[in-house]
């Protein structure tokens, strides 16, 4: 990560106006389409929850403006990305768990399993905010929610995705889905390209 210049950016007049804003954030909220995401996870046995990291880091890798955050009144570029996930540990409480963005699933699927069963066991949250742009996530799959708006706190300023449950239908399996973001990272055209993006990455899995 490297400290950039504004001004020197496509993001400068979002810089400017956001940068000091009450509340920069924006959420939109979309339904996915994730019928072939629920039959690769049978076939393949994988979780859903994984699959469903996987295809957000493949989709927000394509939209360069996921690799600057607004850091603190600075703003921040960065090499790599990762995808947070939220995990029920041993104290029956909850851990944060940072996975490094990997192309290969295999590879994902093999870290995801790994640093998620890590921080279970140890009550410890694995961070990579310090090397990597990372997007959280939440995923409240015991209930079925259309969609939720995330606290701005004022010092994180990632941006964040909420789901629920899956809702089958006869003929396709939906996901509601809410993605908040700083406006001075990116505008509801990125937003917007990112989420249509990650439904085709989730339509392109192969069962």
């Amino acid at each position: 990560m490297k400290e950039i210049n504004p001004q020197e950016t496509t993001r400068a007049y979002a810089f400017e106006m956001w940068m000091q804003a009450p509340n920069p954030m924006v959420t939109f909220f979309k339904t996915l389409d994730v019928s072939r995401l629920v039959k690769f996870s049978r076939k393949r046995r994988l979780k859903f929850n994984m699959l469903m990291c996987y295809c957000i880091g493949r989709a927000a890798s394509q939209v360069k403006e996921f690799y600057l955050l607004p850091v603190g009144d600075k703003l921040v570029q960065y090499d790599t990305i990762a995808v947070n996930t939220i995990v029920a540990n041993t104290a029956s409480e909850v851990s944060s768990c940072d996975l490094p963005f990997n192309e290969d699933l295999g590879q994902f699927g093999s870290d995801y399993l790994r640093l998620t069963q890590q921080v279970a066991e140890s009550c410890t949250d694995h961070d990579l905010s310090a090397g990597s742009m990372v997007i959280g996530t939440s995923a409240l799959a015991q209930y079925e929610i259309d969609g939720a708006v995330g606290m701005y706190s004022g010092i994180f300023n990632n941006p964040f995705m909420i789901w629920g449950r899956y809702k089958r239908g006869l003929f396709k399996t939906t996901l509601s889905v809410s993605f908040q973001f700083h406006h001075t990272q990116m505008d509801g055209a990125h937003a917007a390209k990112f989420l249509d993006t990650l439904q085709r990455e989730i339509e392109g899995l192969k069962a």
